[in-house]
């Protein structure tokens, strides 16, 4: 795609900078037709051109696309990984799944983000919520950056699985809601959701500066656990406890069907 650099198509086909520089260079003796999909999909090739792809490479095209199962369809939050949620009683955590759906939440992340269990199911989603919900724009200090960020994921995520339904109705509708979604979608910039800090301004009990860590579930990637914390003995520290206090009896944890 026009505008990618080698080291965003690499990252959005979920492969190394280095193995795409010696697919390139011809130094790599096989390739999978998975990898090549992949790239195919970055570079929004069309049916032929995946095909051409897969000829010069040597390699047998698969059958069509890779379809979604049952459980990718229903984004099952497995039991223990919402025990997990229970114990990060002091720290606020979600799951999230496909195209930045919320699945699962504690707590101190419905204190800190929002009830999530307020919204229907639909828009429990991170990006929705960031450009269409105009609270967003208050409660994060940096609104710019982490629209950005989000439109970068779910570039990311359409790269890897450019034939998910879901995806491409989150990104539809925000296209269609949000101008500064599509300025921003244009830019054909990647990003995926590793680990960083964000800066709050909540409502409640003013700024806060949180790290978080995005922990990938081996046998499910397509869901994280996302989990922030402050730095302790720090006033974002002070002011967390002061807003986990101030909402003691907010709903625990939910999970949406």
């Amino acid at each position: 795609m026009a505008g990618l650099r080698r080291e965003e198509v690499a990252m959005a086909a979920a492969i190394s900078v280095d193995y795409y520089t010696r697919m390139e260079q011809g130094r790599v003796s096989a390739v999978s037709a998975e990898i090549l999909d992949a790239l195919a999909g970055v570079l929004r090739l069309d049916e032929e051109e995946t095909r051409h792809l897969h000829r010069i490479a040597g390699v047998t095209p698969r059958s069509g696309p890779r379809q979604l199962t049952d459980r990718d369809q229903k984004q099952t939050v497995r039991s223990t990984l919402r025990s997990m949620l229970d114990s990060l009683m002091g720290h606020p955590a979600l799951v999230m799944g496909r195209a930045m759906t919320v699945l699962a939440w504690n707590r101190a992340a419905a204190a800190l983000l929002g009830d999530f269990g307020n919204r229907a199911p639909a828009d429990r989603n991170i990006a929705k919520m960031t450009f269409l919900d105009h609270s967003s724009r208050g409660l994060y200090a940096d609104w710019d950056e982490c629209a950005r960020e989000n439109a970068g994921y779910l570039r990311l995520e359409a790269g890897r699985y450019p034939g998910d339904p879901l995806l491409t109705s989150v990104i539809g509708e925000l296209a269609v809601k949000s101008p500064e979604f599509r300025t921003m979608w244009a830019d054909h910039r990647v990003r995926d959701k590793t680990s960083g800090t964000k800066n709050f301004h909540h409502p409640i009990v003013g700024d806060l500066r949180l790290s978080y860590e995005a922990l990938r579930v081996v046998d499910n990637p397509r869901q994280a656990l996302v989990v922030y914390s402050a730095e302790p003995g720090s006033t974002s520290a002070d002011a967390l406890r002061l807003l986990l206090d101030w909402t003691s009896d907010s709903p625990h944890n939910t999970v949406s069907s």
